[in-house]
């Protein structure tokens, strides 16, 4: 039942230009197969939870690296898993891998987050 403060949502859109905008944009989303090939292998990265956690970890370091060491001991997975994983991240553009003696040290890429934030916001 209506009474008179009641509208639909299209007599709403009528009359309220703010309820005009589209539901969301994709102004950021990548405009060539070469951005959009760049970004779709970030999604694959982070697709697998194993790399979601590893990527979680390294992030949460802010702008210091981490140890490959550090990432077997906190999710208790052998060093090979850890580096087939952080492969993955690096060829994503997400991380940088670093060799140090015997263990590689990872660290976050920023500008891949900014670029991810950008395209995530469908504002």
């Amino acid at each position: 039942m209506y009474d008179e403060s009641m509208h639909t949502a299209a007599e709403t859109s009528k009359t309220s230009p703010a309820l005009q905008q589209p539901c969301c944009t994709m102004a950021n989303f990548p405009d060539t197969t070469h951005q959009a090939e760049l970004i779709a292998e970030m999604f694959k990265a982070l697709a697998d939870p194993t790399r979601l956690q590893l990527l979680s970890h390294v992030a949460a370091q802010g702008c210091d690296n981490v140890c490959a060491c550090d990432l077997t001991e906190k999710l208790g997975i052998t060093q090979p898993t850890v580096s087939h994983h952080m492969r993955k991240l690096v060829d994503a553009g997400l991380v940088t891998r670093e060799q140090r003696g015997k263990w590689a040290h990872y660290s976050i890429v920023p500008e891949a987050f900014a670029q991810l934030r950008d395209i995530l916001d469908l504002s």
